[in-house]
């Protein structure tokens, strides 16, 4: 079949009506080869009787660098849309690469909201014959163009691609919608109904009870504490004993962060920020069941020890869930049995839902309510991300190659912030549901970082939702204790900009 590229609708969100459809696929022949790039050591071949595109890089050669055959591949009309990549691949005798992430590349590099993206397969080198590699991933909101990218990058080696294909697929097979009565609204007990808005910070990663009493001396009402480790690495937490061990640890950290937070008057959320089998990107614990029966293990641990405490505000049950392909167990009905069994410990203690993609706005789209008492749903707001995360690297560190960008500008200001925050906004409306901003910042030495969280904070406030800024003494480039210079490693004297904001803010709060 020769190469096409078929278009999907403009402007159309999700496809929920859009059947599985072929958008580009090739089979290496006559004009199935059109719009390819290729540079010296990649070259279109016969394997075995069918067409291959081969990258070849001599063992005895410096293997620094890339050899990839590159096509554009915008993605801009396929945003929203659940999609899957997939090509066969050979190798042989390709060199172990110094990153996990490079050796065999099967690619696509595109910008999200300014920042580059790179997705793949990692792990790839050595010697094998035909096997299918697989890029899924929902194409996000703010994409900009995009290319495919196959061949090798930092090894030496052969290696063959041929059949590649290119599919949009239904957003049902990813995220099926639970039934729900007419006109189904959200119940919250009264409790819940007249607590006055939360405003505070995210945790540090462990306790010191020094903190707790600064964080309360700034009038914040209520601390988001994660139960953290291995944050930003992939294929961690697999040992099932282990991880009970780690959790039984935090669980003797979390009484006394309870005993603490009761004393100085601040409401507390425990937060599983990493979860059983970790993620691959993907959540394992949506793919493979003894890590799925561990989350609801552990939860039901939590709420056994905890339920009652007078500090303890909710079980916020999964950090920024991701799932971008067809799993055993969907996002939402991994974390729905959780909450079911920590109704059966504790039938008052709101619990905490995140959406899918990172804990997104625009997954509140598809995102379905679940029809349990007193369910809170969560939503992360770091957008742009060019803009909050911007020289922050995947070693949390600065890329002083990049150059800084302000806010606000032409493209991104209050009134954007708000366009990218209403699906969460309906979904509130829709079904009365209570929402908090679990996470929210920008980096410190983001240009116009303090009018950001002035315009962010505002907008919660207008809408009435809960918030807890990212982070309280947890790492340096979010903290609004050190100044705007990234050079300066200590806390400053006085309150810097952002900081000013918090407090502001903070002052409208009643003691819980």
């Amino acid at each position: 079949m020769i190469g096409k590229i078929i278009g999907c609708a403009a402007g159309l969100f999700l496809a929920a009506a859009l059947s599985a459809e072929v958008v580009y696929e090739t089979d290496f022949r006559g004009e199935g080869r059109q719009g390819w790039t290729l540079p010296a050591g990649t070259a279109w071949v016969e394997e075995a009787g069918r067409a291959a595109l081969e990258a070849a890089v001599p063992g005895d050669r410096q293997t620094k660098g890339r050899v990839t055959a590159e096509l554009p591949f915008d993605l801009s009309s396929y945003r929203g849309c659940p999609m899957r990549l997939t090509v066969q691949c050979r190798a042989e005798k390709v060199s172990r690469p110094p990153e996990e992430w490079n050796g065999i590349k099967f690619m696509l590099h595109y910008k999200k909201d300014g920042r580059p993206v790179w997705r793949s397969p990692s792990g790839l080198y050595g010697s094998f014959d035909w096997k299918v590699l697989e890029i899924s991933f929902v194409v996000p909101e703010g994409v900009e163009g995009g290319k495919l990218m196959l061949g090798l990058e930092n090894s030496s080696g052969r290696v063959w691609f041929r059949d590649l294909k290119i599919e949009v697929e239904k957003i049902e097979t990813l995220f099926p919608v639970p039934e729900l009565p007419d006109g189904f609204r959200a119940a919250y007990s009264e409790r819940v109904r007249r607590q006055p808005p939360l405003r505070g910070t995210m945790s540090p990663a462990r306790y010191r009870a020094e903190d707790l009493d600064e964080l309360a001396s700034w009038g914040a009402n209520v601390i988001r504490w994660q139960l953290v480790r291995n944050w930003g690495k992939q294929n961690s937490d697999r040992e099932i004993e282990e991880y009970r061990r780690w959790i039984d640890s935090k669980i003797e950290e979390l009484d006394r962060v309870l005993e603490h937070a009761e004393r100085v008057g601040l409401k507390v959320i425990i937060d599983l920020h990493s979860p059983p089998g970790g993620r691959s990107p993907e959540v394992m614990l949506f793919h493979q069941k003894p890590y799925l029966d561990l989350f609801i293990e552990t939860w039901r641990k939590i709420a056994g020890r905890f339920r009652g405490r007078r500090a303890l505000w909710g079980y916020d049950l999964l950090n920024e869930p991701m799932q971008s392909q067809p799993a055993r167990v969907d996002y939402l009905t991994a974390q729905r049995l959780a909450a079911e069994a920590i109704r059966e410990i504790d039938p008052e203690t709101p619990i905490i839902i995140e959406s899918n993609d990172w804990c997104s706005a625009p997954a509140f789209r598809y995102l379905a309510p679940l029809p349990l008492k007193n369910i809170i749903y969560q939503v992360h707001m770091y957008w742009p991300g060019g803009y909050t995360h911007q020289q922050v690297g995947n070693t949390w560190g600065v890329d002083s190659r990049e150059k800084l960008t302000a806010y606000p500008d032409r493209t991104y200001h209050r009134e954007a912030l708000k366009n990218y925050l209403q699906p969460v906004r309906d979904f509130q409306l829709k079904y009365g549901a209570r929402i908090y901003v679990g996470e929210f910042s920008a980096v410190r030495w983001a240009p116009g970082a303090d009018r950001y969280l002035e315009d962010c904070i505002s907008i919660f406030e207008e809408y009435g939702w809960d918030w807890s800024y990212h982070a309280f003494r947890e790492w340096s480039g979010w903290s609004v204790e050190h100044s705007e210079d990234p050079r300066v490693t200590g806390r400053v004297d006085g309150e810097t900009a952002r900081k000013k904001v918090l407090l502001k803010y903070f002052k409208r709060n009643t003691r819980p």
